[in-house]
């Protein structure tokens, strides 16, 4: 029995991306984003909690955007 990876291919900041990850979390983890940063994330233009990150499922064609506070003047 051969198992294989489900590939997703979503859209992250209007990039087009393939992805192995199964929940928002993972798919942070795997782009590189430092958890406890500053940062909102939205999937489908509806906001997503912090806490609901780890369980959050992603599905073929989700829209995610994370946004992260840029400082200076």
């Amino acid at each position: 029995m051969t198992t294989e990876l489900k590939m997703l291919e979503i859209s992250l900041n209007g990039e087009r991306i393939e992805t192995e990850a199964l929940t928002l979390q993972a798919l942070l983890l795997a782009r590189g984003y430092a958890l406890q940063g500053a940062m909102a994330c939205a999937i489908n233009s509806a906001f997503v909690p912090r806490p609901q990150w780890p369980e959050r499922t992603l599905h073929r064609g989700d829209r995610i955007d994370v946004v992260t506070p840029i400082t200076g003047g």
